[in-house]
């Protein structure tokens, strides 16, 4: 006999399908409910056929882990918090080549975006009250000391910058070197009074410009540093400075692409061609420098082997029992494109070129 509410729904109540166990996997499979466990928390152990097999199975019995109990019982998250500057092209960038290489080892990405309202420590304290397992830091300006303390709470991997021996893992690039290269390219292209667009006084910013000032020195060249940082507005006012001189450099080079892409704005504004009077290079080859309008000459930090390095190093302390620091140092590439050509020729009494 059917109840008021099964005549108003139209029909009996279904009943609600007992949820399908690891148990039930194990019995169909033939294995044990520990080694079907072993498969789903991806640890070492069982053969590519039988995670296969226990995998199949489990998607024909439409098995859906408990997540929350599973990770109360192992008393772990699977979360690695990364933290990043929303507006730094080059992060969202990396942060997408993390949250692939993560997924790839199980586990989940807690992102704690850096913003005016959020300094650094705030966004480490939130990543950590969030119960993450591991950070990895992008372009962290935190002093050692503090990156040390940080490391002995959790594992902590500095992406991007420089740092000493101490408790944390690094993954970066060669900056000096990469700036470096660029002088070469920009020497190679004829010219001689080659400004360097700098990014303020952090560590990144530091190595940038000593790679500049070394590679000036082996050419014999005059250096000359504007200072800046690494926002578009940089660029802005560095380009203001340029034209308030009598002479113009004939190329500059700037600490990042967001600051290179200011700095040709007002250029091209106020009537300086790129690259015929001025020819101009950023760093980070980042989407922006990439954008067929754009096409900004700049230095690749090979993003996409940074995160994967960054995640297989939060990996290896987390589940392989490593404790000992590790940095690794990639070789950046540089990437020519349309903003850099030839030295434009002297001009007898030319002052910036501009009217």
């Amino acid at each position: 006999m059917r109840s008021d509410d099964d005549a108003r729904s139209g029909g009996s109540v279904p009943m609600p399908r007992q949820a399908v166990t690891m148990q039930d996997i194990a019995d169909r499979v033939g294995v044990s409910k520990a080694l079907v466990s072993m498969v789903f928390r991806r640890v070492p152990g069982p053969s590519a056929e039988t995670r296969k097999r226990v995998l199949d199975v489990a998607d024909e019995l439409g098995y859906r882990p408990n997540r929350t109990a599973a990770l109360m019982s192992l008393r772990r998250t699977h979360l690695v918090g990364v933290m990043a500057d929303i507006r730094n092209s080059f992060h969202a960038e990396m942060v997408e080549y993390i949250v692939a290489a993560a997924d790839d080892h199980g586990y989940e990405v807690v992102l704690g975006a850096l913003t005016p309202t959020h300094a650094e420590p705030k966004v480490v304290e939130t990543l950590l009250d969030f119960r993450c397992e591991a950070l990895i830091l992008l372009g962290t300006e935190l002093s050692t000391d503090v990156l040390d303390t940080l490391g002995e709470r959790v594992p902590v991997v500095v992406v991007g910058r420089r740092v000493g021996d101490g408790a944390v893992d690094v993954v970066r690039t060669a900056d000096g070197k990469g700036i470096g290269t660029v002088v070469d390219h920009l020497v190679d292209l004829g010219h001689r009074r080659i400004t360097h667009l700098s990014g303020g006084p952090g560590t990144i910013a530091a190595d940038r410009r000593s790679g500049y000032t070394r590679a000036m020195r082996r050419h014999g060249l005059e250096i000359d540093v504007v200072e800046g940082d690494f926002t578009d507005s940089a660029g802005t006012v560095a380009a203001e400075t340029l034209l308030g001189r009598s002479q113009l450099p004939t190329a500059v080079i700037a600490a990042n692409d967001r600051s290179a892409i200011g700095l040709i704005g007002e250029l091209r504004s106020r009537g300086v061609r790129i690259p015929e009077d001025v020819s101009v290079s950023g760093y980070d080859d980042s989407v922006l420098a990439q954008l067929a309008h754009i096409d900004l000459t700049s230095v690749n930090q090979q993003p996409r082997e940074q995160a994967a390095t960054a995640v297989d190093a939060v990996i290896q302390r987390l589940d392989r029992g490593r404790t000992e620091s590790v940095a690794t140092v990639l070789r950046p590439r540089l990437v020519a494109r349309r903003t850099t050509g030839p030295a434009p020729a002297p001009v007898e009494g030319s002052q910036s070129g501009v009217s």
